[in-house]
């Protein structure tokens, strides 16, 4: 099913071959996990993680706009009822008291500002929105990936796509990593 996109000044957008490796990637464990898809943009990922058996899927965008082809997207793919979208800096919202854990945390904010980087730190020094087995997944072109140590997360794996790189990180001592 084709999803409205927005202004692409807005938003980041995942091609489909990259859509379709990250979800080769996951697998099956996908169904039943929760997703949050942070600078959610049209909320593909979210929306592909729900319509792969993901109960559920938090979409942060900060974008009015991209909050309104979200909710589009949501009700065209009739998933509405699995989604919740809030227009809100994704930084922000990390650092409230946890509400949710999540198995898969997305993260492709706007490119070359190493936000990327910004999001993860958020997340290490805040673990409670994982899962014990979770996973933080960060989009960037090439030229901005650069190995990062974080405290309590690590790097188990990255893959590159034409111009699009997929980083894979799990908390320390993770036995249960899926790769």
């Amino acid at each position: 099913m084709r999803l409205k996109q927005a202004d692409a000044s807005i938003t980041r957008p995942i091609t489909d071959r990259v859509k379709e490796a990250l979800f080769n990637i996951i697998g099956s464990d996908i169904i039943n996990s929760r997703i949050l898809d942070m600078f959610a943009g049209t909320g593909s990922v979210g929306i592909e993680a729900l319509s792969r058996g993901a109960s559920y899927a938090m979409f942060l965008d900060v974008n009015s706009r991209a909050i309104d082809v979200i909710n589009s997207n949501l009700s065209v793919t009739k998933l509405s009822d699995k989604g919740n979208v809030q227009q809100v800096d994704a930084f922000e919202y990390l650092g409230r008291s946890k509400k949710d854990k999540f198995e898969y945390i997305y993260i492709a904010p706007p490119q070359y500002n190493g936000m990327w980087i910004t999001a993860l730190e958020r997340v290490d020094n805040n673990l409670e929105w994982m899962s014990n087995d979770g996973w933080v997944i960060a989009q960037m072109d090439p030229s901005e990936f650069t190995e990062y140590d974080f405290k309590n997360l690590f790097l188990f794996d990255k893959r590159q796509y034409g111009n699009t790189v997929l980083a894979f990180y799990n908390m320390l001592g993770d036995e249960n990593c899926r790769s």
